[in-house]
């Protein structure tokens, strides 16, 4: 709500929810642990040469 902390409907302030909370991980694809997984995948291969 522009100007506002407290949303005029709930009451309450809208920050999401708290970090590390395990109830709202729908299925943990976008986790930090996966990118860090895929983005090491990907140098991986970067540095594979396939052209033998």
């Amino acid at each position: 709500m522009k100007g506002r902390k407290r949303c005029r409907m709930h009451g309450g302030t809208n920050w999401g929810a708290p970090k590390g909370n395990r109830n709202a991980l729908k299925h943990g694809g976008r986790s930090a642990a996966t990118l860090a997984a895929a983005r090491w995948l990907k140098t991986v291969v970067e540095l594979v040469d396939f052209d033998h």
